[in-house]
């Protein structure tokens, strides 16, 4: 038994050690302000990705109607890392984010981060660093071409 005022034995501040570092990370929030919403569009899906802006780096989203101007999604036990947010409204209702023959997207979209909507987005403009206990961003959809 140890008596008060006494230090650990080594081997006791060592498995301290492993037990703490072994914790995992604490998991955060990540809260999602999208506006520039169409009245009378399709649905919002917004999805959270991790190491690239690729369908399978964003297989974290959510969808909710385009009932108004402005949604708040919430993303709740987000491991701490480097994320990005993408956005679009699908105004067809088809489940994906239309395009041109050349790419361009057809229906309102935005990322987070500094992504501008001269070229396709890079992960690196649209990232930003989560930490506990979270944050919130906001995303601004937008049309690359004019309604047809």
């Amino acid at each position: 038994m140890r008596r008060p005022g006494r230090p650990l034995p080594l081997a006791g501040l060592i498995l301290a050690g492993a037990l703490w570092t072994a914790l995992p990370a604490a998991a955060a929030t990540v809260q999602v302000e999208v506006d520039g919403i169409e009245p009378g569009g399709g649905p919002v899906r917004v999805t959270l990705c991790q190491g690239g802006l690729s369908e399978a780096a964003c297989a974290r989203g959510d969808e909710a109607p385009a009932s108004a101007g402005r949604i708040l999604f919430t993303f709740q036990g987000v491991p701490p890392g480097t994320y990005a947010v993408a956005a679009y409204q699908d105004a067809n209702g088809n489940g994906r984010l239309d395009r041109t023959g050349l790419g361009l997207p057809l229906e309102p979209y935005g990322f987070s981060g500094s992504v501008g909507r001269r070229t396709r987005p890079d992960f690196a403009e649209a990232a930003f660093g989560l930490r506990e206990p979270g944050g919130t961003l906001r995303v601004r959809l937008a049309r690359a071409l004019p309604r047809r």
